[in-house]
């Protein structure tokens, strides 16, 4: 049997567990999750190796998360969506992912309607199930869905439960064609260890902030040293107003080194070593809207800048030894490994 390799688009409405999925199938927590809508930002890709076995070939399953899908009204939410249309050229399949607990709305036929323009062999996977107690309930939504767009597949799972998973996975390998390893064996992301520490402080105010202050805020990772046993690591989280600013350092900064500690924890958990995390905070008005500001977070041009700073002939590593451009910022919080 020959090698089968693919890229495998996951799309569909904010909160409908697409960076759940991910993580499921990947096995490793590459993309952050929180009950809040618009938790990722940037298409995220994870890398699923299949070996042989039993007569048959090895597989390569290059899977990308997407932000959810909404009609933009800021220069975020348009690089968003331009996020989603450049995951979705050249792929092999896109998987439309529905929330079988909220009905069909606007969100769900924009995301259709995107699919249409690829003319992409689709999937429809029917997410959530586990919270349908009675399984006669699914046969009206898969004929809701199906007369809006010819799917190749309808598969039910829950990517929380981990139900129904390889089911999925079978499916994915029937369709994908021959081709190469994209990635080695040993990779599983494409993302640089400084952006998966970005995402997992955001994902710590997204966990312990509401109201607009997790739509109001980004991070940026200054400085990003990697020892064998000890990395450093410097983040500026910006907001837009000082009176998010407040909010997020809390009194006594309590609320910075609470959102600190727990960010900490899990970076060391990804890299392996203890970390000491410098955490600051800074007003940025209008950044959303700022489409300089907003290319500036996307951490493939930040990649491509950081390359051209190091000069010719100079080795350069996304994750180790990098301690990246500074930023006028007020430095309120620290925390390392204990």
């Amino acid at each position: 049997m020959p090698f089968r390799s693919g890229f495998v688009c996951i799309l569909g409405r904010p909160n409908a567990g697409k960076s759940t999925l991910l993580n499921a199938l990947v096995g490793e927590k590459l993309a952050i999750i929180s009950p809040k809508p618009q938790t990722t930002r940037n298409r995220i890709q994870g890398v699923i190796h299949i070996p042989k076995k039993k007569g048959k070939g090895g597989s390569q399953i290059v899977l990308i998360d997407t932000p959810g899908v909404h009609k933009p009204d800021s220069s975020l939410g348009r690089k968003m969506m331009v996020e989603v249309r450049e995951a979705l050229e050249g792929c092999d399949l896109v998987l439309v992912i529905m929330d079988v607990a909220r009905k069909l709305d606007a969100r769900d036929e924009f995301a259709l309607e995107l699919v249409r323009r690829t003319g992409a062999k689709a999937f429809l996977i029917l997410n959530k199930v586990d919270l349908i107690h009675e399984k006669s309930k699914l046969l009206p939504i898969i004929e809701e869905y199906r007369r809006l767009y010819d799917f190749a597949e309808v598969i039910p799972i829950s990517a929380l439960k981990r139900k129904g998973l390889e089911v999925l996975l079978d499916r994915i390998l029937a369709v994908l064609p021959a081709g190469p390893a994209y990635f080695p064996e040993d990779q599983i992301t494409d993302q640089p260890a400084r952006f998966m520490a970005a995402e997992t402080i955001r994902e710590q105010v997204l966990l312990n902030t509401s109201e607009e202050i997790p739509y109001s805020t980004t991070v940026i990772v200054e400085s990003f040293e990697e020892g064998k046993r000890l990395t450093r690591v410097g983040a500026t989280i910006y907001c837009e107003r000082d009176s998010q600013k407040g909010i997020l350092v809390g009194k006594g900064g309590q609320m910075l080194k609470k959102i600190g500690t727990s960010a900490r924890i899990q970076i060391e958990r990804m890299l392996g070593t203890k970390v000491f995390l410098e955490l600051y905070v800074k007003a940025e008005p209008g950044w959303r809207d700022s489409r300089r500001f907003v290319d500036e977070l996307d951490w493939r041009r930040q990649l491509e800048l950081r390359m051209l700073q190091q000069g010719p002939g100079e080795d350069f590593s996304a994750s180790s030894g990098d301690s990246g451009a500074s930023r006028q910022s007020q430095k309120t919080h620290s925390t390392k490994g204990a």
